[in-house]
């Protein structure tokens, strides 16, 4: 598909919530050529059982859309937003200024400034268009999920059980892997 695409990405996935469990993260993306960074976000949302829906959104070619979608998200049961976007990157900027849900820009790594470009146009938004942005690329994306997963888990004990398991789960992983003496 061509940069310009604003297909729906098939919301929320089965292994994020089941099917009838509505959506509270919003996963959007400038065009499908984010996804491969954007996904990240997607399987740590799934990982820690938050339903999400994703979604193609072009600040630069679909700006009505834009607008739609971050005009009703709200009323949709969305809580929270993590729009990805590269380049001039206007997507998490302009979808903060039409909604008082929480946005995590999330920049995506280009070509020509391997994702400078992104990261400084997320990151300097005017006062009072807040805009949490996160680290350029996949591993942004990753912790745009997991950031997503705290800010529910503050009024979800259930959720908050899950992102503490995860988290111990890392703390583990790397004890395991300290020990160096066999290599």
């Amino acid at each position: 598909m061509n940069s310009n695409d604003t297909t729906n990405l098939n919301a929320t996935s089965p292994s994020s919530a089941s099917s009838t469990s509505q959506a509270l993260v919003g996963v959007i993306m400038g065009s499908r050529n984010d996804w491969d960074t954007m996904s990240a976000a997607c399987e740590m949302l799934s990982q820690l059982q938050v339903p999400f829906e994703k979604s193609v959104v072009s600040a630069h070619r679909t700006p009505q859309r834009m607008f739609e979608y971050a005009q009703s998200a709200r009323s949709r049961g969305l809580r929270i937003i993590i729009a990805g976007a590269g380049g001039a990157a206007h997507l998490p900027g302009m979808v903060a200024s039409e909604t008082i849900l929480p946005v995590i820009g999330v920049p995506i790594q280009s070509r020509a400034l391997q994702g400078l470009d992104s990261l400084l146009s997320i990151v300097q938004m005017p006062g009072g268009i807040p805009v949490a942005t996160m680290s350029i690329g996949k591993a942004g994306a990753k912790n745009a999920g997991i950031l997503a997963a705290r800010m529910l888990a503050m009024s979800d004990e259930e959720l908050a059980s899950r992102v503490e398991a995860f988290v111990q789960k890392q703390h583990d992983d790397v004890i395991a892997g300290a020990d160096l003496s066999d290599v």
